[in-house]
């Protein structure tokens, strides 16, 4: 499924960012930047130490973390994907602490660092649905919309592909490009 945006089309797709053959992957990252369990841990196994080294570089600059809605890139070390963009979505605190605009920061911020880089493709994954706890039906318009925005402006990313892991989140997904008024 996809639709045209400007110049870029968004698709989405059923199953494994870290197959995906494009210029970046994102990862839904957590603040430290070391790998962890789902999409991150996954993306850390699949692309090798030098995606960690890299993070571990990235860090020595940020002592604190990498804030929520914040993304930094490294290499993609053994995956298809030359670049992996790190993002750390906010945690779902019942959606009155300011999550949807932390959750659109990361899709945004993320696009746009492709973008200022010369980026051409980013895959992404469901920010924050995982271990965060975000509700999927409520992430999955905040993305695509976010997404929709940046593409508008956008001046080297032509494709955006949302690789989502289960039928539940891509139906999610899909929802939102069906709805004639979502995105």
């Amino acid at each position: 499924m996809k639709i045209e945006v400007g110049r870029a089309v968004i698709e989405l797709v059923q199953g494994d960012i870290t197959e995906q053959d494009v210029d970046a992957i994102v990862n839904a990252a957590n603040s430290g930047l070391m790998g962890g369990g789902g999409v991150d841990g996954a993306i850390h196994r699949a692309g090798g130490p030098k995606i960690l080294a890299e993070c571990r570089k990235i860090r020595e600059k940020l002592p604190d973390g990498l804030p929520a809605g914040q993304a930094v890139m490294t290499t993609g070390g053994r995956l298809k994907a030359r670049h992996v963009i790190h993002a750390v979505g906010p945690r779902w605190r019942g959606g009155t602490h300011g999550e949807p605009a932390l959750l659109a920061d990361c899709y945004t911020n993320s696009v746009k660092l492709a973008d200022e880089k010369g980026l051409k493709s980013v895959s992404f994954p469901s920010i924050s649905t995982g271990i965060y706890g975000y509700p999927v039906e409520k992430a999955a318009p905040v993305a695509m919309g976010a997404v929709k925005a940046f593409l508008k402006r956008a001046k080297c990313v032509a494709v955006v592909r949302f690789v989502l892991f289960d039928s539940g989140t891509y139906s999610a997904y899909a929802a939102v490009i069906a709805a004639p008024h979502s995105v």
